[in-house]
């Protein structure tokens, strides 16, 4: 089954020319974009973001890319056709066709 697992990046702008700690008051964390990932090959959704989580994160001192949200390719669609089309065809366009098996 496919699902399709959504990522937030994160950038901590205290890091460019601090330490970036949080201890040290020099954290200045934004958001981002992020990606849609297509994962293939996995039978639930808990699999689908761990697989993610675990292949496809990040998580340092100057940037983290975390999963935040899985939903089946069809609850996908349906907030798709929610969109502007132009829009729409862009996030289609631009999903990560992954997949555990094929690494």
């Amino acid at each position: 089954m496919d699902f399709i697992v959504k990522t937030q990046t994160l950038e901590n702008y205290g890091a460019h020319d601090t330490d970036g700690k949080f201890s040290n008051g020099n954290a200045y964390w934004k958001f981002k974009g992020g990606d849609d990932y297509i994962v293939s090959d996995v039978n639930r959704p808990a699999d689908a973001m761990a697989y993610i989580m675990a292949a496809h994160s990040s998580n340092c001192i100057s940037m983290k890319v975390i999963p935040t949200d899985v939903m089946t390719i069809n609850q996908w669609e349906d907030e798709l056709a929610e969109l502007d089309k132009d829009y729409a065809v862009m996030l289609l366009e631009k999903a990560i066709k992954v997949s555990p098996l094929k690494q």
